[in-house]
């Protein structure tokens, strides 16, 4: 028997846009309206390498039980009877109901292994609204947007980590789940060429027109360390401006939907050309998805100063990149292979500082340390007191900051703080975030 996994919460927190989302197809109905799903829905899904029975629920109400909302209830109470795993389900835009909390309490009597996903979380916004389902008191939550296809992947992994490993597999197997990657850049900087020569053959086609590659093709392969990978080869990542409608657009979706799966990000940027604005753009975009990402200077053979080349690259990225200070450039040429055996290594050192989460007591005293050092700013005109920090998740590192009127950090000072935490627990390049949480002023209407 393969693990159940059952997806609850009130009606209309986008359980069946995340069944849909998790299972690769629109099985489920999706509507505004509340209520849509009555019955049970049941379908097989492989997350993060883990095979699973996901089922779909009803919305959780209170109703009397021969009305069909209490029929409804008693099934859904059925399905959580029969898990191995329950997603719970919240609408971080409408933030923690009664109704949510009332059933979390349910939930925490039955005995179950719970899972808290905190959906429509997208934007900056989203991470705070997530912070609250703390107080349900049923483990770390997860912030995700089932419609924009944010933080799903993650989801899968933390899924595939709370089940026990498959009997016949064994947990060596479970461990030594693929490292997904993407190889993204502009058009004809190198992404297919680097492929094949990771894989030993001509996989993709490759030239000198830019555009070849439309869609994102993966490939699983074992990589000189002997775990395994799966490549994702990518469409070329132009301006939007330049992007027309169509087949193109498509592709460009394409790259990007995978970017967001991927764990790791290899930015190929063409040595030859340098950083462009447009390597940048792409870039940020990775940093705003909260990929890890190292950088192949690609095409080296080419390059007649190599020494000025990569320092050019480096000031260029140090200037505009604040946000991946220290972030790891590979110089590297898939014609030659020069440069190539050292891509891997990179690969998994930068995933390993993505995965980073850092002692309570280590973070304890940086914090106190950072705080002596630089005290917080005044804002208009009173000094901010923060308090304490701690480690919310990894993948990336996110922590979150507490102290009165946290909220009002100015954007320097955030700035600061990261910039101290990459420095003082070695995470060059990964990206950090740090949500901020005020104290509640109890005089404050009064």
């Amino acid at each position: 028997m393969i693990p159940r996994v059952v997806i609850t919460g009130r009606p209309n927190v986008g359980k069946s846009t995340l069944f849909n989302r998790l299972v690769g197809s629109r099985l489920a109905l999706v509507a505004d309206t509340p209520g849509v799903t009555r019955d049970r829905k049941e379908a097989e899904a492989t997350l993060a390498g883990t095979k699973v029975l996901l089922v779909d629920t009803a919305g959780l109400e209170e109703a009397a039980p021969d009305t069909l909302p209490g029929r409804m209830r008693a099934s859904t109470s059925r399905a959580v009877d029969e898990a191995d795993l329950v997603l719970f389900v919240f609408d971080a835009r409408a933030g923690l109901l009664p109704e949510d909390k009332h059933f979390a309490s349910w939930l925490r009597r039955t005995g179950k292994k719970v899972l808290v996903v905190a959906n429509k979380a997208e934007g900056r916004g989203g991470a705070a609204a997530t912070m609250e389902a703390y107080e349900l008191g049923l483990g770390e939550p997860v912030g995700i947007s089932a419609e924009h296809n944010e933080g799903v992947y993650d989801l899968m992994r933390d899924i595939a980590d709370l089940l026990p490993p498959p009997p016949e597999e064994g947990a060596e197997d479970a461990e030594n789940l693929p490292l997904h990657f993407a190889i993204v850049g502009r058009p004809n900087a190198g992404k297919s060429t680097l492929l094949n020569h990771l894989l030993g053959e001509q996989r993709m086609i490759t030239g000198p027109e830019p555009g070849l590659t439309r869609d994102a093709v993966a490939v699983d392969l074992t990589g000189p360390d002997g775990k395994l990978y799966r490549l994702v080869d990518t469409a070329g990542l132009r301006k939007r401006a330049k992007v027309d409608e169509g087949l193109e657009r498509m592709s460009t979706s394409s790259s990007i939907e995978a970017l967001k799966r991927a764990e790791m990000v290899v930015l190929a940027v063409d040595a030859v050309q340098g950083v462009q604005e447009q390597d940048l753009h792409i870039a940020r975009l990775i940093e705003r998805e909260g990929r890890a990402c190292v950088i192949a200077l690609t095409k080296w053979d080419a390059v007649e100063d190599r020494a000025k080349a990569k320092q050019a690259a480096i000031d260029r990225i140090s200037i505009s990149l604040s946000q991946m200070k220290g972030i790891t450039l590979v110089p590297l040429s898939a014609e030659t292979g020069e440069g190539v055996g050292k891509l891997f290594p990179a690969i998994r050192e930068t995933y390993e500082k993505w995965n980073t989460r850092v002692p309570t007591s280590a973070l304890n005293r940086w914090f106190e340390h950072a705080l002596e050092r630089f005290p917080p700013p005044m804002v208009e005109g009173r000094r901010l007191k923060l308090r304490y920090i701690t480690q919310v998740k990894a993948r990336p590192p996110t922590f979150a900051l507490f102290g009165t009127r946290a909220e009002m950090v100015p954007d320097t000072y955030m700035r600061y703080l990261v910039n101290s935490l990459r420095d003082a627990f070695e995470m060059p390049g990964v990206p950090i975030r740090i949500m901020l949480r005020g104290t509640d002023n109890p005089y404050h209407d009064k």
